[in-house]
């Protein structure tokens, strides 16, 4: 809000009310963050649910399996299959993996997993009946020598 200060009196009456909206709004977070419950549920505001969908690429628009992929994955690439590489590979893995890292959510890794295991389920399945199975006598006559 824009207010045309005309006089010094009225620069002073503004810096008073300013003072003053400031120790109102100090009081008000003081009051907000009494609690160590009320301090986590504040930083944890600033991730979305994994159902809710990012309207931007923001870092705080992911959510913690985004963010903590965001460090393990240029870490574990560089210590494990770049290890004798050169900085410049090394920075080129970390800058590909910050943008990969955008795109691996709870949704994603939870969708993998249940497809992991509905295959490993039919696997085990088949496996399964086969061993159950008797095995079937062939129908073909055998010559006589």
């Amino acid at each position: 809000m824009d207010l045309a200060v005309k006089n010094i009196y009225e620069l002073r009456a503004e810096i008073i009310r300013l003072e003053k909206l400031k120790q109102l709004q100090e009081m008000d977070l003081k009051q907000r963050l009494k609690s160590p419950s009320s301090i986590f549920s504040a930083l944890m505001s600033l991730f979305p649910k994994s159902g809710e969908k990012p309207n931007s690429s923001n870092i705080f628009n992911q959510d913690i399996l985004g963010l903590l992929s965001r460090v393990i994955l240029p870490f574990t690439l560089n210590k494990t299959l770049f290890k004798s590489s050169g900085l410049i590979v090394k920075t080129l893995v970390g800058l590909l993996s910050q943008k990969a890292s955008g795109y691996i959510s709870e949704d994603n890794v939870v969708g993998i997993w249940d497809k992991a295991k509905g295959m490993f389920g039919k696997i085990l399945s088949n496996i399964g009946k086969k061993d159950a199975e008797p095995e079937k006598p062939l129908h073909h006559q055998s010559a006589v020598l």
